[in-house]
């Protein structure tokens, strides 16, 4: 569950307790760093993961968009759109505002008035509990798979967006550089679209 976090306010080296640092005025759904640290300690975090898809004009999906990235220790790893979900945001808006920030705004995605998860991944610590890791947190993940119309230019932290067939996405080679077991999140929207062979 790679998204940024918000740059801590102020440089001090004591950490307040909890619920001290007034939330940012402009965002009141976001945690300082501080806050951000104690929930991930105490509560499972709420996740949207998008898997944006390209289809033809029968809606039958012929690509997966798959974002490259680099860590903060210049590893170049693979994942796809992912981001905490705010106090008292819809699940849809958080999905629309975490493809919009990875995507560009210009991707055009085709949301639902009621988008429907194809499958709840669990993210946990310590490696082998499930399929995906996040040594971070305990993290519930709402994962969907997403058609995009426009043009995607990622921003943030992803470096580009690559375009797999369906074949190619679920290739052992493509799961292998994405992280926190998320080649197993596409295989699982593959076969919720009839596209596992």
């Amino acid at each position: 569950m790679r998204t940024p976090d918000p740059e801590p306010e102020g440089g001090d080296d004591e950490l307040p307790e909890f619920g001290e640092l007034p939330a940012d005025a402009s965002n009141p759904g976001w945690l300082s760093e501080f806050e951000l640290a104690e929930a991930r300690r105490r509560l499972p975090m709420l996740y949207v993961e998008a898997i944006p898809v390209r289809t033809d004009g029968a809606g039958q999906v012929t690509e997966i968009g798959v974002l490259l990235r680099s860590t903060p220790v210049g590893e170049m790893t693979r994942t796809i759109v992912s981001g905490r979900v705010r106090f008292g945001e819809t699940v849809r808006d958080a999905l629309f505002r975490h493809i919009e920030n990875d995507l560009g705004p210009m991707a055009f995605p085709l949301l639902p008035p009621q988008p429907l998860p194809f499958t709840v991944a669990e993210y946990f610590p310590l490696p082998g509990v499930s399929a995906y890791h996040d040594e971070r947190q305990h993290a519930v993940s709402l994962a969907f798979v997403v058609p995009v119309t426009g043009t995607c230019e990622p921003r943030q932290d992803a470096l580009e967006v690559t375009w797999f067939t369906p074949e190619a996405a679920a290739s052992d080679d493509v799961a292998a550089e994405m992280e926190g077991g998320r080649g197993t999140l596409i295989r699982h929207a593959l076969a919720s679209l009839g596209l596992l062979r």
